[in-house]
């Protein structure tokens, strides 16, 4: 399982979204400046994660987006798929045919593998990136040099 640049995308935009929560909509010109993404990117991403009701957009002056629930009801795993990417370990994606239309013999190995990164996935949520990591620093102040702490992980990511 390799997460694609989308969903490593879709991820960063929503935890800007989490950083600003409750300051009013951000747009998405401000998440392309802050985390170096496309602004037609962004574009393509926010469309579905509106779709599956994860942000919601507003228009006019002072408009842009904003989550459209509380970042401790929004997990990793929910904006992943919601993106369209799988969580799935398998070759087969799936399917059980992954041998000449026949389940392999490391099907159920690579399956629980899925459904285990899927649960570790579901088990991290927006606001948990906001709270304090191990370096006593929040992901908040650490939001102009791009860096995350999955506080699950205690590893930082640039």
């Amino acid at each position: 399982m390799r997460l694609s640049t989308k969903g490593r995308y879709a991820v960063t935009a929503m935890m800007d979204l989490a950083i600003h929560y409750g300051q009013g909509p951000v747009t998405l010109a401000d998440i392309s400046e802050n985390q170096g993404i496309s602004l037609s990117y962004l574009e393509q991403l926010f469309a579905r994660l509106k779709k599956n009701d994860l942000v919601k957009g507003l228009r006019g002056p002072g408009g842009g987006y904003c989550l459209a629930r509380g970042p401790d009801e929004i997990s990793v795993a929910d904006v992943i798929t919601a993106i369209g990417e799988g969580i799935d370990a398998t070759l087969c994606e799936g399917n059980e045919d992954c041998q000449d239309g026949e389940q392999c013999l490391t099907h159920e190995l690579w399956s629980r593998l899925g459904q285990e990164i899927y649960d570790f996935l579901n088990g991290i949520t927006l606001a948990s990136f906001i709270e304090k990591g191990t370096s006593g620093q929040s992901s908040k102040s650490r939001q102009d040099n791009r860096v995350v702490t999955i506080p699950a992980l205690n590893k930082s990511y640039a």
